[in-house]
């Protein structure tokens, strides 16, 4: 049974079990717009085509191990499962995005509710959260995956703030766990509140035994992973530098902060972001959660002075959606924030119906889809099948001898995983690529003497072979493929053992 309170004159429920003050979960509001973010995504999960990286998220589940030369293992064994349950499916490969997408809606609320919000808080903080994650959640990827895990350790260790139950920590180190298999990025949010605790309180929190239990098992957990890093030569770090060198490209520290603001949502995302992070230092009713708005500020520091990617800060946002909006219920006195806060919401519903793909491909134009920065997701998606097209056309004029020493090499490994996916039903040899994670899935055997090539000039690749000529290009209307050359390289007079691994590269 619960108890019954009543706050500016509505009665909300509140759980004895859980102590006075702290107000039911609103399961049916939440539940609803959980629903409708989980419905939307399923609906326009399928519109287009693969995207790059999960053609290559498919293709590491078939080489199955545990781990990779750009990541851990967790997306590859969720694709290799959806792939296995829905082979083909665009929707059935996107399934675990859309789950665990619209569960960070209900993270969001019992956030909400954590800091003390009603019904509308819980509600509020749930939609800004459904707001700001309708693009990230379309795709099968780890910037899908990752921010929704790091939503729910904070929301772990804002209720131990509240309970001091230390089961609690517990679970977090176990979610943490399961957050290092998919990147490895979540030990940072662990340095930076540790840090914050010590500066601010609560202090105790360092000291909990179930805190560092839950850390062992964290690390216990990796150890598979760290030992194929170490043993293959930590690719990882190498891939760490090349992500600060392409976030130089996107403005470096100095715009990090703006662009991160988009991952938040432009209407009452930021407003939220904002407002959140400003209650977190100076509201009496959350002082003993002033560290971790101390963390939220540390973690952006630290990704825009270490070049980390605009999303990386995504999984602080339910906290701070969650810190506005209970704020902004408590103080609905004030005037200028409700003018601020509903037209934000308005603003933020338009935006994300415009960032849906409303269009059928028929009816997408070139030059507004190609390479451009803001359509990079939706031209990921087109054109692999006329890739493995062009190819099949340059293989299938070979005669049936060169084609048993044949095989496929791919600049990129985006192109290398299209081929490797839809190359066996045209008949297609092999696909290899020096191309980051990918050419540590296997080396092109030594009886290979001609190869064929798709991606701009082969560069050293083309000196080890009699002739090198292009043979055509890819013409799809849509996508970034479209005009790659097809190259065909014939009478390879070196060693692949020796020669591969001077070929492979991150960048």
């Amino acid at each position: 049974m619960g108890s019954t309170v009543r706050r500016g004159g509505t009665a909300e429920g509140v759980s004895a079990r859980e102590g006075a003050g702290v107000p039911s979960v609103a399961w049916g509001p939440v539940l609803g717009v959980t629903a409708a973010l989980g419905l939307v995504l399923l609906l326009f999960s399928g519109r287009y085509g693969f995207f790059g990286d999960e053609l290559y998220f498919i293709t590491a589940g078939r080489h199955l191990d545990w781990g990779y030369a750009d990541q851990p293992p967790m997306l590859p064994l969720l694709a290799l499962a959806m792939d296995n349950l829905f082979g083909g499916s665009v929707v059935g490969l996107r399934l675990p995005a859309t789950l665990i997408t619209a569960s960070g809606a209900i993270t969001a609320a019992l956030l909400a509710r954590e800091f003390g919000g009603r019904t509308g808080a819980q509600v509020a903080s749930a939609g800004a959260y459904a707001f700001s994650a309708v693009m990230l959640g379309r795709l099968l990827a780890t910037s899908t995956v990752d921010p929704v895990l790091w939503a729910v350790v904070l929301l772990l260790v804002v209720r131990w703030v509240r309970t001091r139950n230390d089961k609690l920590l517990l679970w977090a180190g176990l979610v943490t766990a399961v957050a290092i298999q998919v990147k490895f990025l979540i030990p940072v949010l662990w340095v930076v509140l540790g840090v914050s605790a010590l500066l601010l309180g609560p202090r105790d929190l360092l000291r909990r035994p179930l805190l560092w239990v839950g850390a062992l098992l964290a690390v216990v957990v990796t150890v598979p992973t760290l030992l194929w890093q170490a043993a293959n030569g930590w690719p990882q770090l190498e891939m760490r530098a090349v992500v600060a060198g392409e976030s130089e490209l996107f403005g470096g520290p100095l715009l990090f902060l703006p662009a991160t603001l988009l991952t938040a949502g432009l209407g009452v995302g930021t407003v939220l972001v904002f407002y959140g992070l400003w209650r977190l230092f100076r509201s009496p009713e959350l002082r003993d959660y002033r560290f971790l708005g101390l963390t939220v500020v540390g973690l952006v520091a630290v990704f825009a002075l270490t070049g980390g990617r605009i999303y990386y800060s995504a999984g602080v946002f339910p906290l701070l959606f969650a810190a506005g909006s209970a704020e902004l219920q408590r103080r609905r006195t004030g005037r200028w924030l409700p003018w601020v806060v509903w037209p934000a919401f308005g603003l933020s519903a338009v935006l994300a119906v415009q960032s849906l793909p409303l269009k059928a491909e028929s009816e997408l134009d070139y030059p507004n889809i190609g390479v451009k920065f803001e359509n990079f997701t939706d031209s990921g998606q087109f054109g692999w099948p006329e890739l493995a097209d062009a190819v099949a056309g340059v293989y299938r004029a070979q005669s049936p001898e060169k084609q048993r020493d044949t095989v496929l090499v791919s600049n990129s490994y985006w192109e290398a995983s299209a081929l490797a996916y839809y190359g066996p039903e045209r008949g297609l040899p092999a696909s290899f690529s020096p191309h980051r994670g990918f050419s540590y899935f296997g080396t092109p055997p030594e009886n290979a003497k001609n190869v064929i090539y798709s991606g701009e000039d082969p560069g050293p690749l083309r000196l080890q072979f009699a002739s090198c000529t292009k043979n055509g290009a890819v013409s799809t209307r849509l996508g970034i493929v479209d005009g790659t050359p097809i190259w065909l390289c014939e009478g390879f007079t070196g060693s692949w053992a020796r020669l591969w691994p001077t070929l492979r590269r991150m960048a």
